[in-house]
């Protein structure tokens, strides 16, 4: 079993450490992760300049390959060349606050595990729901078992092609955590401003701000299982064709408009 390891936060992150971590009980781990946070990043793949890709020295004393592209370029590299075995899993993360409903386009934890699922690697983006601008230590421990768990299974039981699995993880002690979920995207609610200000030359700039987004805690959901003390997993398809659309559209008169 051979597993890439990946992120969003950089390759320095606790939470990729921990998850790696984890993963060594499951298989032979390789990491290539961005040299840098790549937050909110969603989809990226650099096709107009080089990447480039060093060797690194993680804080447990393990090593791991570090590269300046987004996760979906760390992705692609590691599984395209860059290491000479073939992956049999890709895990990212771990992101210290959750990825919900459709944060998951915005998501570089869970586009890099979309790139996985393009190339036909099972695929996992694991979260943790840690507080919003938490100060301080997080604890990763209870997320990284978790991810373990989902993986001993992703493997033993496989996924449909160009499905991945999107975890989320409770902020809570092990012994508080009710079980796992297998649920479907919730509804996500974002509060977006922009704040205009002027540079010192004169030149209008602007700030994204706002309260942290929130969610509608419907049963089945993954907000709803987080609320309820639930890990969260729900299988994320790559095909997003809405297809209940597809007769009203084909009835659209073309000629007329």
């Amino acid at each position: 079993m051979h597993i890439l390891i990946t992120n969003d936060d950089g390759v320095l992150a606790p939470g990729l450490l921990a998850l790696a971590q984890a993963m060594r009980q499951l298989g032979t781990t390789d990491i290539l992760a961005p040299d840098h946070n790549w937050s909110a990043s969603g989809h990226v793949r650099t096709l107009d300049r080089p990447l480039r890709a060093r060797e690194i020295k993680l804080e447990d004393g393990s090593t791991a390959w570090t590269c300046d592209g987004a996760p979906s370029d760390c992705v692609a590299l590691a599984t395209c060349g860059f290491f000479s075995e073939k992956f049999d899993l890709v895990v990212s993360g771990i992101n210290p606050n959750a990825n919900l409903g459709h944060d998951v386009t915005y998501s570089g934890t869970v586009t890099a595990a979309m790139e996985a699922a393009i190339i036909g690697i099972p695929a996992i983006a694991v979260s943790l729901d840690a507080p919003e601008n938490h100060l301080g230590f997080l604890d990763y421990n209870v997320a990284a078992q978790y991810a373990l768990k989902i993986a001993r299974a992703t493997v033993k039981y496989g996924l449909a092609a160009n499905v991945l699995l999107n975890v989320n993880v409770p902020y809570l002690p092990a012994d508080q955590i009710k079980g796992i979920q297998i649920t479907r995207q919730g509804l996500r609610v974002y509060h977006n401003q922009f704040d205009r200000r002027i540079d010192p030359r004169g030149r209008p700039y602007y700030w994204t701000f706002g309260e942290v987004p929130g969610g509608i805690a419907e049963r089945g959901s993954d907000i709803g299982a987080l609320a309820d003390g639930y890990v969260s997993v729900t299988p994320i398809q790559l095909d997003l064709t809405a297809y209940t659309m597809i007769p009203d559209i084909s009835a659209w008169k073309w000629q007329e408009s």
